[in-house]
């Protein structure tokens, strides 16, 4: 085996050392890489291309790793001996992750799930994210663009394709730290209500909306879009949220799309698909790794499925866009951000817990993010924003006769304001 493991080390398109149990030693004297192994497990892992099974070492003080995250990730890729992506098509298969993802996502276990990530510490979202905290993919309209004002466009980039006008009512479900909901009352004149699951996110808006004199514009609740009760909106968007649904909630999560929506009206959903048909989660053991320590209940379904269960609900796709790349980018501006910090984030999570818990958490969420840039950059998720109609049955009401909705039927609008 570790002769075998040296050949695919010295393969690797960086130089990487490795320091075994025992002490030996293979790969070069000085790598870009420097992995020491503490367990026969870890190395078993590292022999096999386990990638995500070697991260939950790392996390876990069982693997130390020395140099930079971008090399990190070309050495993970390139030490893979299956395809990622590669699922499993048989009816049992299907049946038991329909099963689990029921088990998942319940009102009960989905709040204390989106609470486990997101309210990890608003301190230390803040060190890497840009002023608006938007956890989401950026939009870089311009390639000289930075994170925050890929960020911008990105917000203003979903409210054009919603085609947003003063006075009506927008709805965020899943607002996050109210980014979205807060650029389009700014600069769209909305009047935006943004729901969440997050108490940490929920105060957070709450402070920005008073700081921001937008009290009698911007609501947010602390609640679960299936419990809303509220009068249609003439506008809807969802981002980075549908991902946390569980594939077997995906049909009521649509219809409940449907039920907030005005007939005629908008809905943009923006998130995360898988780059397979059938895969439930990534494989190589990175899928347990993020269900572990980063996202646990978080399922990813091919864009093809999402389309499915959207239209079954009565909701009709008028465009669908891929912002892969984009995402890429955003999570290594994320990543560069949190590396250059590691010593206060540190000190931002020791102040929340125990010296060995913020330690597998910080260890956690730097390959998490590194990870991700690797594989939206590789194709193994990709990033939809998928606008749909709640179409309203009336062949003449607006526009082109028989379009039933606010959606022209072409891109121009898009693109043409401002």
């Amino acid at each position: 085996m570790l002769a075998a493991l040296e050949t695919r080390l010295a393969e690797l398109p960086v130089r990487v050392s490795v320091a075994l149990p025992g002490g030996q030693r293979i790969g070069p004297a000085q790598g870009d890489v420097h992995i020491t192994l503490r367990s026969p497990a870890a190395l078993l892992a590292l022999a096999q291309g386990q990638i995500g099974s070697l991260g939950a070492a790392v996390v876990e003080g069982w693997v130390d790793l020395e140099g930079s995250m971008r090399n990190v990730m070309a050495a993970a890729t390139s030490l893979l001996q299956a395809d990622p992506v590669r699922g499993n098509a048989s009816w049992w298969s299907q049946a038991m992750a329909r099963a689990r993802s029921m088990a998942l996502h319940t009102l009960e276990r989905d709040a204390q799930q989106v609470q486990f990530h997101y309210d990890l510490s608003d301190d230390f979202y803040a060190l890497w994210l840009d002023p608006l905290r938007v956890y989401s993919c950026a939009y870089y309209r311009l390639p000289e663009m930075t994170l925050e004002q890929a960020q911008q466009a990105k917000l203003d980039h979903i409210c054009r394709k919603l085609d947003l006008h003063p006075q009506e009512r927008f709805l965020d479900v899943g607002c996050g730290w109210g980014g979205l909901i807060v650029w389009a009352a700014q600069h769209y004149g909305v009047k935006a209500k943004g729901v969440t699951l997050s108490r940490n996110q929920y105060e957070f808006v709450l402070k920005q909306v008073q700081t921001l004199g937008l009290s009698g514009q911007v609501q947010v609740e602390l609640c679960d879009y299936r419990q809303m009760v509220d009068a249609p909106y003439d506008k809807l968007a969802s981002v980075g949220m549908f991902e946390h649904v569980g594939h077997a909630n995906l049909p009521g999560y649509f219809q409940a799309v449907k039920r907030l929506l005005h007939p005629g009206g908008l809905a943009l959903i923006h998130g995360i698909t898988a780059g397979g048909t059938h895969n439930k989660e990534l494989g190589a053991g990175i899928g347990e790794f993020i269900e572990r320590y980063i996202f646990p209940g978080g399922e990813l379904v091919h864009v093809s499925a999402a389309l499915h269960d959207m239209a079954n609900a009565g909701l009709e796709m008028v465009d669908t866009e891929n912002l892969r790349p984009h995402y890429a980018r955003t999570l290594w501006a994320w990543s560069d951000a949190l590396e250059a910090q590691l010593t206060q984030a540190q000190a931002i999570l020791s102040a929340q817990t125990d010296a060995e818990r913020s330690g597998r958490a910080l260890r956690a969420y730097r390959l998490y993010l590194a990870g991700c840039a690797m594989g939206f950059e590789q194709g193994w998720m990709g990033l939809h924003q998928m606008l749909s109609t709640n179409p309203s049955g009336d062949l003449d009401a607006q526009g082109l006769r028989g379009a039933q909705s606010d959606y022209p039927f072409q891109r121009e609008y898009m693109y043409s304001k401002g």
